[in-house]
């Protein structure tokens, strides 16, 4: 749909400045439709896909309403992952740049809540956080409800999904009354709508329609590759099938400052793009991207929005996306105007779960490959060396070394020895040092095939299920007893986003999950353990304290 500029939206003019800055000329869809409700204090249901511009539809209209003059939370976001709240938290600030005074505080499991404390303390405008933490911010005080006036539930359904439903109607029910609340979810389900019947004020529902998932023209694969082997797998695909232009998807700023920098050291033509970038910088390195300066862009997903370019042959998911709708739009950035198009993706451990939901949704299959060899890199960029010098000698465009070459036979050597040795010092000049890993001797598929042989052998052997949130080193596993279980009606895909989600362990560190009557056993990298435990102590499971400690054996 053709939407009106921002300047028509009645944004005050810090704001449009601040989107100016940004380089959004129009807004988006659901941007158009949603503020000019929400800044009349209209209730409001988005129903749009992740990527369509939802953060700012409901930012815009919250940073408009803020009483700046007054240091308290006025407005609460909540979200299902820490990751995103830290995001929502960066584009608050970026949409907020012109803002004087604004402050945005984020606050989630598996972080230092003395920090989120201080912050609190000091006074802030907006809290974005995970339902978990945030309530319990409520119950010890240090988050005082008297003066927000807008909340806003982004990504319901998955808030609901990962078990948040008890916390996420506590917070409300201990909210004021009269605030405005914004209801954002890619879809509408019974659990949503009961919710929103609950705790919605008649709201406006805006619905935008989802674009098709045009994604069957793109060649998709993936390799199990380790989080230490991906700078080396990356650069052996760089290596084997050098593209004009390529992306490179990473979920965090941290990520792409560290695989920028380990491609600049390894010689390649390579920028970055991400939210520290400043507009200025931002045009430079696209202009570089477009005139063929550099090659490769790494980026992530909110700095890469509104890049068009149609000549960009690869996208390469350095870390996969959390939701598929995300790898959906970083996937179409291949394959435009007719051109093929390739896409890969770089999985591991429970990586491989969120694959299986990206096929289901995109019914699409991503091909399982190995990864390149150290010898097919070179055979490759051999290959490519021999048709230079072909296509250099069918053009005659060359200039005549003949005396030397004369000079060099006078002394014994043959044509031939004069022609691989210049081409053995050509390769060499190309060339670059390999690292040796561990992926260079597995095959594809080889743990995934052993993870599903474990998951299938429980069952056989008796009731109790076993289950697993993905291939790990279970060598390094430390078993913890859990006490919830079946009467608790936990479930154990919850079990896993808890304890992911309020802790903030590395992703992979849970292996196997137990699930008994009166309580569970879960599988913990051990060296993250207690670190685990600790994290644990001040969480509750639908409003009930819980245990979880080492494993003592029977009790």
């Amino acid at each position: 749909m053709e939407t009106p500029p921002f300047s028509e939206l009645g944004l005050p003019d810090s704001l449009l400045a601040a989107v100016e800055s940004l380089g959004f000329e129009r807004p988006s869809p659901i941007q158009a439709l949603s503020i000019p409700p929400a800044l009349e204090g209209r209730d409001l249901i988005g129903l749009s896909q992740t990527g369509s511009g939802k953060t700012a539809a409901f930012t815009l209209p919250m940073l408009a309403k803020l009483d700046l003059d007054r240091f308290e939370p006025q407005a609460l976001v909540l979200c299902p992952t820490r990751e995103l709240a830290n995001q929502v938290c960066e584009d608050i600030h970026r949409l907020g740049s012109k803002v004087a005074t604004l402050r945005a505080v984020p606050v989630y499991g598996g972080a230092p809540i003395d920090r989120q404390l201080r912050a609190l303390r000091q006074g802030a405008h907006v809290v974005v956080g995970t339902p978990g933490r945030v309530l319990d911010h409520l119950r010890r005080g240090s988050l005082q409800p008297g003066a927000i006036r807008m909340v806003v539930l982004d990504e319901a359904d998955r808030m609901l999904d990962m078990g948040f439903r008890d916390e996420m109607e506590d917070l409300l029910a201990d909210l004021p009354d009269d605030r405005q609340t914004l209801f954002f979810s890619a879809t509408m389900n019974r659990a949503v709508s009961q919710l929103i019947e609950r705790f919605g004020r008649e709201p406006q529902t805006i619905k935008i329609e989802q674009k098709a998932k045009t994604v069957s023209s793109i060649d998709q694969c993936c390799y199990e590759v380790r989080q230490r082997s991906k700078v080396e797998v990356l650069s052996r695909l760089l290596d084997i099938e050098p593209s004009r232009l390529s992306i490179v998807f990473c979920n965090t700023k941290r990520s792409v400052d560290e695989a920028t920098e380990a491609l600049l050291a390894r010689g390649y033509a390579v920028d970055r793009l991400h939210g520290d970038i400043t507009q200025q910088m931002r045009e430079r390195v696209l202009k570089r991207f477009r005139d063929r300066t550099i090659d490769v862009l790494v980026a992530t997903d909110v700095a890469a929005r509104g890049l068009d370019i149609d000549e960009i042959d690869l996208v390469i998911n350095y870390d996969l996306p959390q939701d598929p709708e995300d790898y959906v739009h970083r996937i179409g950035r291949t394959g435009r105007a007719g051109r093929s198009g390739r896409a890969v993706s770089f999985v591991f451990g429970r990586d491989l779960h969120r694959l299986e939901t990206i096929e289901r949704y995109t019914r699409q299959p991503v091909r399982r490959e190995r990864v390149p060899s150290q010898e097919q890199v070179e055979g490759r960029m051999a290959d490519r060396l021999f048709e230079q010098l072909k296509e250099r000698l069918g053009e005659g465009k060359f200039e005549s070394y003949a005396d030397q070459l004369d000079r060099l036979l006078e002394q014994g050597f043959t044509p031939t020895d004069v022609v691989s040795a210049l081409i053995s010092m050509l390769r060499d000049e190309s060339g670059r040092d390999f690292n040796e890993i561990q992926e260079d001797h597995e095959e594809p598929g080889q743990r995934r095939g052993r993870q599903q042989r474990e998951r299938r052998e429980p069952r056989e052997r008796g009731p109790k299920r076993e289950h697993s949130t993905g291939p790990v080193d279970n060598s390094n596993m430390t078993p913890l007893f859990l006490s919830l279980g079946k009467q608790h009606g936990v479930k154990v895909g919850e079990i896993i986003g808890m304890l992911y989600n309020e802790s903030g362990i590395p992703q992979g560190s849970i292996g196997h999950v137990k699930l008994f009557f009166k309580h569970s056993r879960v599988d913990v990298d051990a060296k993250v353990a207690d670190q685990l435990i600790g994290a644990m102590k001040s969480v509750k499971y639908r409003n009930k304290p819980f245990v979880l400690d080492h494993d003592k054996g029977p009790r």
